[in-house]
């Protein structure tokens, strides 16, 4: 039987966001899949060094279960931002959830390919040094080259 394929493309950066293509990925890994996903516009986020600036924003996230409830309004407001993304991570450390940098390790160990999207490289004006060690840089093509013949094929 030939190893199953997924394909997956990262293009948000936020918290919440960043944790869908790194467990798929390093679930398929573990079931013996091989696994390639390309980080493009924001999604590229997740292959920087630091991921200390990844957050979540309560606005415009009405599925955001709130401790208390309370208006759309106090969103906006100043802080509340670090407060939610403080606040998540860790209520997901008590739950035992690994962090983002845990996941990113467990599918480069697993050979997950990560692919940088070149073109995004360049947009943004980020160095090569900005991004972890064991990625590839490649465009729509390289990535296409892959994804083409895959079993799984998903866009988050």
């Amino acid at each position: 039987m030939a190893t199953k394929k997924m394909a997956i493309i990262a293009t948000k950066g936020a918290l919440d966001m960043a944790y869908p293509p790194l467990i798929l990925a390093s679930t398929a890994a573990a079931l013996g899949w091989e696994v390639q996903v390309f980080f493009t516009f924001y999604g590229l986020q997740l292959l920087r060094k630091d991921l200390s600036g990844i957050a979540i924003s309560p606005l415009a996230n009405p599925a955001m279960p709130m401790p208390v409830p309370m208006p759309v309004i106090v969103s906006v407001l100043p802080g509340m931002q670090a407060m939610a993304t403080s606040m998540m991570k860790a209520k997901m450390k008590k739950k035992g959830v690994a962090s983002l940098e845990e996941l990113r390790s467990l599918c480069l160990e697993a050979d997950v390919k990560f692919i940088a999207c070149q073109m995004t490289v360049d947009l943004f004006d980020f160095s090569k040094t900005d991004f972890i060690d064991g990625i590839e840089f490649g465009g729509a093509a390289t990535f296409l080259k892959f994804a083409g013949d895959t079993d799984v094929c998903l866009f988050i």
